[in-house]
């Protein structure tokens, strides 16, 4: 067989695998292909020739067609492999199975295009020389995929056994790739590699072959499904080795068959949990649907009209519910009690705890014109309630007729007063709701006047950040409050709003949940 070889600038001599091609004419006279590894120099261009003197990158036509079907079998596994990773980084959420099963898909295909001559023969020396490595990534790190993707199928006990096989693969794919990088062969660990293939798959196989085990370890709704796949794969690995003890070459085709029902077994399944998860998230969204309608409908419906008062209020939610709340205490025309509160955490549960203040508000309406009486009562109903959640709460009682108003807050930020120009933050706290049974409450009272502008609001208004992490704080809202002192009450609440969204990345949603009450005094 002719060869020959250019010489390419000189380079320290390094070790590197290549698989040697070698066309070799048959006692048929047809050429046959193999494959062997091979030591050459880094500095050598290696090309190969018949014996009739052509060149490998002149026969890897013929070679394409001879393989074409292999070829197409690994091209259609890699494109099935992209999909379900581009499928996984789509949706981000619930779907690492199809993560796996795309990168398992893709190392099969792959794994079949390095061993096929026909495409070494057309890829450039770099990647040539880069294919023995990549075939011993794949074939050592395969198991450590396929048993990630079966992980995400699995709970209880059964996760602990696949992550030790996951860890055992692992320990055998460094160990064998790092022998064959640093000289070794290739195949020096590929025993351990099959051991901890054929534990995990035994174990696998027991818990699919017994329903009580399968119900019980894995998550997934339609058992059938994925052990008919099981089977038709175990069949025909089973029949593919038991045919080469009889020296019997099956076609390699029947073998990509075998995983592409198994793979698709496994991908039925994935659909079947993601859209398992998909109604239940459905669920859910409709029933906080229900539960935001619910707790709007414990807010005052309206602002109540009291003589020489002009009243705002915004109520913006971070999430479908939340754990503010505010309410209105009416007495006359003349009088009336505010109550803004904020419940420690989001979503749900301080939504509940928020409507329990609504129940708990009515039981202390008859001391609404005594704001420490009001927050101790409410302390009182809620302190065996909350399990470890705390509520913050101002409360405010305007008395237009004899100019009068007094405060109080339970751990709530300061009653805003803004007077002439002149902006006063008004403290008079006591501890959070929850902390004790019956703490004391001070109070603040407060002579009114026409051209008074109060504000209660929640730590929603100054916790925003803007993009180097300051936060939006007590400075900006005065400030804010100061250069819009002319506007309406309505007019300058929206204001509030549109700075703060100017003041926070456009990308980032709101990270709380925000009430203001703002009273003019006429």
């Amino acid at each position: 067989m002719a060869d020959t070889s250019v010489s390419a600038p000189k380079f320290p001599i390094s070790r590197l695998g290549l698989f040697l091609v070698t066309v070799l004419e048959s006692p048929r006279g047809c050429a046959s292909v193999h494959l062997h590894p091979f030591w050459v120099r880094a500095d050598t261009l290696i090309s190969w020739r018949y014996a009739g003197g052509a060149r490998l990158q002149d026969q890897a036509p013929a070679m394409l067609r001879g393989q074409l079907v292999e070829i197409i079998s690994a091209t259609v596994f890699v494109f099935i492999g992209l999909a379900a990773c581009a499928i996984a980084a789509i949706r981000r959420s619930g779907v690492r199975l199809f993560l796996w099963l795309g990168i398992w898909s893709a190392m099969y295909g792959t794994g079949l295009l390095t061993r096929s001559p026909a495409v070494v023969a057309v890829l450039p020396k770099w990647l040539q020389i880069s294919v023995p490595y990549a075939n011993a990534v794949n074939e050592y790190l395969t198991v450590v995929v396929a048993f990630l993707a079966f992980l995400e199928l699995s709970v209880g006990r059964l996760r602990v056994v696949i992550g030790t096989v996951i860890v055992a693969g692992m320990a055998v794919a460094v160990a064998g790739i790092g022998s064959f990088v640093f000289g070794g062969s290739e195949h020096k660990f590929i025993q351990f590699n099959h051991l901890v293939t054929v534990c995990g798959l035994l174990v696998l196989l027991t818990v699919l072959a017994v329903k009580k085990l399968s119900d019980k370890f894995l998550v997934f709704l339609n058992r059938r499904v994925l052990s008919a796949g099981t089977l038709v794969f175990v069949s025909v690995a089973l029949w593919v080795n038991l045919s080469r003890t009889l020296h019997y070459e099956t076609p390699r085709l029947v073998n990509h068959l075998g995983f592409a029902v198994f793979l698709l077994s496994l991908g039925y399944v994935g659909v079947q949990i993601v859209s398992a998860s998909e109604r239940r998230l459905l669920s859910i969204e409709k029933e906080l649907e229900v539960a935001r309608q619910l707790q709007f409908s414990i807010l005052p419906t309206a602002v109540p009209e009291i003589q020489n008062l002009r009243i705002a209020v915004s109520y913006r939610p971070m999430a479908a519910v939340a754990g503010d709340f505010y309410e209105f205490v009416p007495a006359d025309g003349k009088r009336i009690g505010f109550l803004v509160a904020d419940v420690t955490g989001h979503g749900v549960p301080a939504a509940l705890i928020a409507s329990m203040i609504k129940v708990a508000m009515q039981s202390v309406e008859a001391r609404a014109h005594e704001p420490r009486e009001v927050l101790r009562g409410l302390n009182r109903i809620l302190f065996k309630q909350l399990h470890e959640q705390y509520v913050s709460a101002a409360y405010l009682w305007i008395d237009t007729e004899h100019g009068q108003a007094f405060y109080s807050a339970a751990g709530h930020p300061p009653l805003l007063r803004s007077r002439e120009g002149r902006l006063e933050r008004i403290e008079s706290n006591g501890l959070l709701f929850g902390v004790i049974p019956d703490p004391e409450y001070p109070v603040r009272e407060l002579a009114i006047r026409t051209g008074d502008r109060l504000l209660l609001y929640t730590d929603g208004l100054i916790e925003p950040q803007n993009a180097s992490g300051e936060s939006f704080g007590d400075r900006k809202l005065e400030e804010v409050i100061r250069k819009n002192q002319s506007r309406p009450p309505a007019e300058l609440l929206e204001q509030m709003f549109s700075e703060i969204r100017a003041w926070q990345p456009a990308s980032l949603p709101q990270q709380d949940d925000i009430t203001l009450v703002l009273i003019d005094v006429r």
